[in-house]
């Protein structure tokens, strides 16, 4: 792949991945609020848009594109024999199961079927956190 072309894909990798990281952070948030809304209020209603249109416009898209232009700078990876590759598409792979699990509680919020709390929501929402940290290190400083 040439330089000019690897640098853009590269910024088009960088832009989905903040995408997919703000409503990563941000939908476990809606969630907190959700959970102090009453059952069927306006607020509830409102959250439970709010919900399906972050997952469905924002969210997947953007993991979407991440994956594809992540894969495409996959193919210039030189040495597979370096650690520092796995561990961060090990941690890829988390943000992902994290991903479906906050698409499956959003689907138990839509049916009135919610099971955790707002502390629970809190916590998860320090995930996909350190999980870009571990990333972030990783794709940058490749420390082994």
């Amino acid at each position: 792949m040439s330089g000019e072309l690897y640098l853009w894909m590269k910024a088009l990798h960088i832009i989905a991945v903040i995408a997919w990281m703000a409503a990563m952070l941000y939908l476990p948030r809606l969630f907190v609020y959700h959970c102090q809304a009453p059952a069927g209020s306006q607020r509830a209603v409102m959250l439970e848009v709010m919900e399906r249109r972050l997952l469905r416009a924002i969210m997947t898209p953007a993991m979407v594109m991440s994956f594809l232009f992540g894969s495409v700078l996959l193919t210039g990876v030189s040495d597979w024999s370096s650690g520092w590759i796995h561990v961060k598409l090990a941690l890829v792979v988390g943000l992902s199961v994290i991903h479906g699990l906050l698409a499956s509680w959003r689907r138990h919020f839509a049916a009135g079927q919610n099971r955790h709390g707002e502390k629970f929501y809190r916590m998860v929402n320090e995930v996909p956190t350190i999980l870009m940290i571990g990333i972030v290190i990783l794709a940058v400083v490749k420390p082994f």
